[in-house]
């Protein structure tokens, strides 16, 4: 064999090696991707998922949710006469007799009925509601899931977060809702409302979290909403908002009117903490520092040398209030309560109104534009007057 020869076929080896190994490689990349296209989920199957996921929450909360009834007693006294030229005929005279009554002066019973709804968070019966769903009631009826009903008992209330708590005597099987951790709510995630709206008992509505830490919406003076565009209406008040894990995050608790997709939840955080207190001792107890707040503006800002919007200015100082006691002043900035940064007067409520009461805290401030750090010791909020760090009306 000539070397010209050995060249020629050891080229030919060469090249043949190169396309085997080009085709096995072929092979495995085409094997690879078909693998991915069967593990990859058909869409078909990622909505099945989802909507059993909707299903199971809903088969899970929904007995736990429950139908409130109210009725307010109220009592007047009946004129005693006819109004109008024809008081004085015996005909009107029956008529009206029949209908409302003989007798001049006559006291008549109002009743106006109410609903709402609850949801059952303790096995001995104790039902979690919203305040104004009960606010003047005289009696209240607790409706479960299977149309059995019984007579409630309001344990507590506490307007300033609109919460209240109803006792009835629970069946041994009763279901319990699971308050979750609000605080690790992300906007987007799914929401799911469950209750009675217009008296259409166990209604299910499905959205997101639209927003969280809402303020200033007017409703409660502790303000810290989860905004949802779950369908909310009148009834759904103090029923569960649920997420996809089915727990409780937030209690619903108002719409904006005028708008739609618009409703808001009182966070389960919060919840948990005055729920604890109601059943316990039927009331809420609060800290106070004494102080009220007027909001940060980029203006007030500026003119005070701040470098951002961050803090809540002090209106004014009560007079005998752990605030005047530390030497806190008209016009301190406060940007800093118990080692957490303040960013507006809203968490600086919140914050002083879930401090322990007779705990020392300290407060960082800024004062014309020097930093200073006083410490004082956090009061009970009284039952009158100021009991909340809060904005000048």
């Amino acid at each position: 064999m000539t070397p010209q020869t050995v060249r020629s076929v050891l080229a030919a080896s060469v090249l043949f090696a190169f396309a085997g190994a080009g085709f096995a490689l072929y092979a495995v990349l085409t094997r690879s991707a078909d693998s991915r296209k069967a593990a990859a989920p058909a869409p078909i199957a990622t909505a099945d998922a989802l909507q059993s996921a909707f299903v199971s929450v809903a088969d899970r909360v929904r007995p736990a949710v429950v139908h409130i009834g109210t009725l307010q007693v109220a009592r007047g006294r009946r004129p005693p006469m006819i109004p109008g030229p024809k008081g004085d005929d015996p005909f009107f005279k029956d008529f009206f007799d029949q209908f409302f009554g003989r007798g001049p002066g006559r006291r008549e019973e109002f009743q106006t009925p109410g609903l709402g709804s609850g949801v059952i968070v303790d096995k001995r019966g104790y039902v979690l509601t919203n305040f104004h769903v009960v606010r003047g009631a005289d009696a209240v009826t607790v409706r479960l899931a299977d149309k059995q009903e019984f007579r409630g008992r309001i344990v507590g209330t506490d307007s300033k977060t609109d919460i209240a708590i109803i006792k009835f005597d629970a069946p041994v099987d009763v279901r319990v809702a699971t308050l979750g951790n609000s605080d690790a709510l992300r906007v987007g995630e799914w929401a799911i409302a469950i209750g009675n709206p217009f008296g259409l008992d166990q209604t299910v509505t499905v959205g997101v979290v639209s927003a969280t830490g809402r303020a200033d919406v007017g409703i409660a003076t502790y303000e810290n909403f989860i905004q949802t565009d779950a369908s909310i209406n009148p009834g759904n008040s103090g029923g569960p908002l649920v997420n996809l894990r089915g727990e409780v995050i937030g209690i619903n608790t108002a719409i904006v009117a005028t708008g739609q997709g618009i409703g808001f939840a009182i966070p389960a955080n919060m919840v948990k903490r005055v729920t604890a207190q109601l059943i316990d001792r039927g009331r809420v107890q609060r800290g106070w520092i004494g102080v009220a707040l007027q909001p940060m503006s980029a203006e007030l800002a500026q003119a005070m040398g701040l470098a951002d919007t961050k803090g809540a200015i002090v209106a004014r100082v009560y007079p005998g209030s752990p605030a005047e006691t530390a030497g806190l002043a008209q016009n301190d900035v406060i940007v800093g309560f118990d080692g957490t940064p303040v960013e507006d007067y809203h968490q600086l409520q919140r914050m002083s109104s879930e401090a322990e009461v007779g705990r020392k805290v300290k407060v960082d401030l800024v004062r014309r534009r020097e930093k200073k750090t006083v410490e004082l010791r956090v009061a009970e909020a009284p039952d009158t007057g100021p009991t909340a760090e809060t904005r000048p009306k």
